[in-house]
C-alpha cells in the first residue's frame, strides 16, 4: 500500500496523463522501484510458505519480517539515486537465499526420514535458529 501510494503521489505530481510521462524522472523511479517489489513479492511469499512449513516457523516468519522491512529500504532507496537501492536488493537476496536453504534442508530432511529413518528436524532447527539472527548483518 505504501509503494502504491507513492506511486499515486507522483503521479498527481507530473504533467500529462497515463503512465507514459516522458522526462519526469521521479514518476520514473518511483514506478519502476514499485514493479521491482511487486515481481519479486511471488518468489517471496513461495519461499516463505515453503520454508515455514518444510523446516522451521520461527526463523521464516523473522526471515519474513526482515524481507518486508528491506523492500522498504530498496523502495526508498530507489527514490534517490539508484545506487542508494543496491544495499537492499542484495540484502533481499541474502535473505531469499536463507528462505531457499530452509526449504532444501527441510525437503532433505524429510528424505532421510524416509530412506533412512534418521531424523534431524531438531538439528535444522537448532541451526537455523542459530543462524536467523545472522541476517541483521548488513
Amino acid at each position: 500500500a505504501f509503494f502504491a501510494s507513492k506511486v499515486e503521489h507522483e503521479s498527481k505530481h507530473c504533467n500529462g496523463k497515463g503512465f507514459q510521462r516522458p522526462g519526469s524522472s521521479a514518476f520514473d523511479r518511483v514506478y519502476t522501484a514499485n514493479q521491482n517489489c511487486g515481481h519479486t513479492y511471488p518468489t517471496f511469499l513461495a519461499m516463505l510458505w515453503c520454508a515455514g512449513l518444510l523446516c522451521s516457523q520461527a526463523p521464516a516468519a523473522f526471515a519474513g519480517l526482515m524481507y518486508l522491512f528491506v523492500r522498504q529500504k530498496y523502495f526508498v532507496g530507489y527514490l534517490g539515486e539508484r545506487t542508494q537501492s543496491t544495499p537492499g536488493y542484495l540484502f533481499g537476496k541474502r535473505i531469499i537465499l536463507f528462505l531457499f536453504l530452509m526449504s532444501v534442508a527441510g525437503i532433505l530432511n524429510y528424505y532421510l526420514i524416509f530412506f533412512f529413518g534418521s531424523d534431524f528436524e531438531i538439528h535444522i532447527k537448532t541451526i537455523t535458529n542459530a543462524i536467523s539472527p545472522l541476517l541483521l548483518i548488513p
